[in-house]
């Protein structure tokens, strides 16, 4: 049985150093309608994550931006075991919360516990089944429900970040404008403030030159006398 549109998106990757398992559990992952890459060591799968050398390379421009699902790795690898990888996998920041199932063809408890206690969700013994493959769609769904959240975060911050500059640029246009304003009525109140005074001016020098226009015409009305001589 296959899985709905909305699971066909699902990406995992498969790692084995046997060509022959490789392709099987390519088949099997396909018939799920997954989208499925395969690599042949532990090394070239932290390549493609973006991890080198298990080192967190995620940042990396060149770093594999291709959303991963699910991993699922054989345990016995030369260089690198699937042991390794998962816990390459879990110290890394970036991919830590993508899952990991573990595939062995050896039945050995204390290697099943070993990789379950290090946060792998399955432990298949070979030859993997299609209904094993079912017991992984709701970690595969998990996680990328966890992606989608995280982008429905990411986006509002991007949105804030926007509606945050625009009202910075409200703001400091504003601050401009009351600036002017505060400006202006200075001005208005210096003017207020001098205009007074020159009045009071103006209306003492007028009073003055009345003053002197009514001596004026006081002396030009007052009779005079001339050639006159008091007798004793």
């Amino acid at each position: 049985m296959g899985m709905t549109a909305a699971e066909s998106q699902f990406h995992v990757l498969a790692v084995d150093d046997s060509s022959f398992d490789r392709k099987f559990i390519e088949k099997l992952l396909q018939k799920s309608s997954c989208q499925v890459t395969t690599v042949d060591s532990g090394y070239k799968a932290l390549e493609f994550l973006g991890l080198r050398q298990g080192i967190d390379d995620s940042n990396n421009p060149n770093a594999q931006e291709v959303e991963v699902n699910l991993i699922i790795t054989d345990y016995c690898m030369p260089g690198m075991t699937g042991y390794d990888l998962l816990k390459k996998v879990k110290e890394s920041s970036a991919f830590k919360n993508i899952p990991v199932v573990i595939m062995s063809s050896e039945n050995v408890p204390a290697r099943i516990s070993r990789c379950l206690e290090e946060g792998a969700e399955e432990f298949f013994l070979k030859p993997v089944r299609l209904a094993d493959l079912n017991k992984l769609k709701p970690h595969m769904m998990k996680t990328k429900l966890n992606n989608q959240k995280l982008q429905e975060i990411e986006r509002p911050s991007k949105d804030e970040n926007g509606t945050i500059a625009a009202a910075v640029q409200l703001e400091i246009k504003d601050s401009t404008e009351v600036g002017s304003k505060i400006l202006t009525l200075q001005s208005e109140l210096e003017t207020k403030q001098v205009h007074p005074q020159v009045i009071q001016q103006e209306e003492k020098t007028l009073s003055n030159n009345n003053k002197r226009k009514t001596m004026e015409e006081t002396d030009i009305s007052r009779p005079r006398f001339e050639c006159i001589t008091t007798a004793v």
